[in-house]
């Protein structure tokens, strides 16, 4: 007769945890899945008939959701979860406790930042995947609920100006101009929102795609037009006029624990704005020393505002077509292509298009942005787009930075989705500015005059440590963050001006890579000096990507766990 063996209590009960957590991440994934519009960073955006409610009381049915999870998170035995589903509570509680943040302090009634809008965000659905007949129809649903979204935003936007609480009034200038391009289309089917209707899915009926057409043109006519009238009468007659006029957090209410709270949530730590502008201060010093070798490598005879002045005017640095542009960024990425394999053993399988920042962005946008199948370069003020820089851009925005990570991360079957569709910044920009340092051994930079742009790209990060806490806790003025960019920098006049209009609107975000870079280099030379020659770098790098979107302490974890394990990488078959 066999003896029955029952599970240990220790194993039964660490079952029960790991299911109780499991079904709360599930439940509250799903739910906040329709809190939010898709932008053009969500991967894997589908088409639903509405845009989600946003007025104040479904703002507080927000919080006190979150609120609940959070409760239920703390009782939950972390000592009784699995490894993995340890690593997976450290990540998700930071999620929530950001999301808790962002609605004590009311940031949804800033829902705008440097370059980016809620109305430039809905936008971006106009470009997205349609595979279906009822992508289309829910499509159409949501060009109808647009004045009802536009007119709860516009509401919160009121309360934020009752309160103090908008963006600084010198960041809003020429705002509007996306708000009016929407206007300014020529008729209907020039709208930017009727552009999924000029090609439609070869497998519908021609009469069903006029039908379709149909329903669109009126969608835009009676709704979407309408909308963006009413938004731009908000916009030039109240919110502008009323903004407030400091640029600093510090100035808002509650300024200095909302300058913390977003410090927390775009860094993934705890940081004292004081300390992190010393540490740029140090940073910067240190990169200066590296940006004399290259001048002295050049031979170039004079001090670095000389030498930042001839990389600003030498016609040879520029292009005069934007399409010349757009091709040396292709050809770099390309570059990237031929030696990936010596870098990283698994390779996402989504590619992505590299495209011009569309015109009605252009000239207060960043000099370019990558994600999920997409590379987008700014070919606006080509004279502000220096060549020497475009090799540490692209490995940044496109591979393998954003439009490599973030598909690794939705492709990787292994996380649950709110790791594998979500994006934390310290890790996410500290990756890609990592990858423009690797650039260098991967032979990516071919003259001295990239090299340098590379490490101009590094300075620009470090000296947003110190732009960033000067403005937003030591009352900086615009003018000062520009003048340390320009002394410091190879960035064009109108990038600086664009990019400290960005730090200004956006308080926090811009710590976010240069920290996240420091961190992934602290965790490989750690690495590096533990395992000596049993250190490979292609399973360091697939280690680190294979984690999703974690905070800082995760990432270190998983090293030290990676450094115990004698080196093995995630994948061992590709080794």
């Amino acid at each position: 007769m066999c003896d029955l063996i029952l599970p240990s209590q220790a194993a039964t009960a660490k079952h029960d945890e790991n299911k109780a957590f499991e079904a709360l991440y599930k439940a509250e994934w799903t739910w906040r899945q329709h809190q939010f519009a898709a932008d053009e960073d969500t991967p894997n955006a589908t088409h639903t008939a509405h845009l989600p409610v946003v007025n104040e009381a479904a703002q507080q049915k927000r919080l006190a959701h979150w609120r609940e999870v959070l409760n239920r998170l703390d009782k939950i035995d972390t000592a009784k979860l699995s490894a993995q589903r340890g690593v997976d509570f450290k990540v998700y509680r930071y999620q929530i406790e950001t999301l808790i943040s962002d609605q004590v302090y009311k940031t949804y009634q800033r829902p705008l930042s440097g370059d980016t809008s809620f109305w430039g965000d809905l936008a971006s659905m106009a470009r997205g995947s349609f595979r279906r007949e009822e992508d289309y129809r829910n499509y159409i649903s949501q060009l109808n609920d647009i004045p009802r979204y536009f007119q709860e935003n516009i509401e919160n936007m009121r309360a934020g100006l009752k309160r103090g609480f908008t963006l600084p009034q010198v960041t809003l200038e020429g705002r509007d101009a996306t708000v009016q391009s929407v206007l300014n289309a020529p008729n209907v089917e020039e709208n930017i929102y009727y552009t999924p209707f000029k090609t439609m899915l070869a497998s519908l009926p021609a009469a069903k795609q006029e039908e379709l057409r149909a329903a669109a043109r009126k969608a835009i006519s009676d709704s979407v037009i309408p909308a963006h009238q009413n938004l731009l009468k908000f916009l030039r007659d109240e919110y502008v006029p009323g903004a407030q006029k400091s640029l600093a957090a510090y100035d808002l209410p509650d300024g200095k624990n909302f300058y913390k709270a977003q410090i927390y949530e775009y860094t993934t730590m705890h940081d004292d704005p004081a300390h992190i502008h010393e540490v740029g201060l140090k940073e910067v010093a240190s990169l200066c020393a590296e940006m004399a070798e290259v001048m002295k490598e050049v031979k170039f005879e004079g001090d670095l505002a000389a030498f930042l002045a001839f990389l600003r005017t030498d016609p040879q640095f520029y292009v005069k077509k934007p399409q010349d542009l757009l091709d040396r960024a292709a050809w770099i990425s390309k570059k990237f292509d031929a030696v990936s394999g010596e870098y990283f053993g698994h390779l996402p399988r989504q590619r992505f298009a590299i495209k011009p920042v569309p015109d009605d962005i252009a000239p207060f946008y960043t000099g370019g942005r990558g994600g999920p199948g997409i590379y987008l370069v700014n070919t606006y003020n080509l004279p502000s787009r220096p060549l020497y820089s475009l090799p540490a851009l692209t490995l940044h925005e496109s591979a393998p930075g954003h439009a490599f990570q973030m598909p690794l991360a939705s492709e990787n079957k292994n996380l649950p989705p709110f790791r594998r569709d979500s994006f934390i910044s310290a890790y996410g920009e500290g990756w890609a500015l990592y990858s423009e340092r690797l650039g260098v051994e991967m032979g990516i930079y071919e003259t001295p005059y990239e090299r340098f742009g590379m490490l101009s790209y590094q300075m620009w990060r470090a000296a947003r440590l110190v732009v960033d806490t000067g403005i937003h806790s030591q009352g900086w003025t615009r003018e000062q963050a520009r003048q340390f960019l320009h002394d410091n920098t190879a960035l064009a006049d109108h990038e600086i001006a664009t990019e400290v209009d960005r730090y200004i609107a956006w308080p926090g975000q811009a710590l976010s890579y240069y920290l996240g870079e420091m961190a992934i280099w602290k965790a490989r030379h750690k690495a590096e000096a533990a395992l000596g020659e049993k250190f490979n770098i292609r399973a360091f790098h697939d280690t680190v990507l294979s984690l999703g979107s974690v905070p800082l302490p995760v990432l270190e974890a998983r090293i030290d766990q990676f450094i115990a394990e004698g080196g093995k990488g995630p994948y061992p078959d590709e080794e």
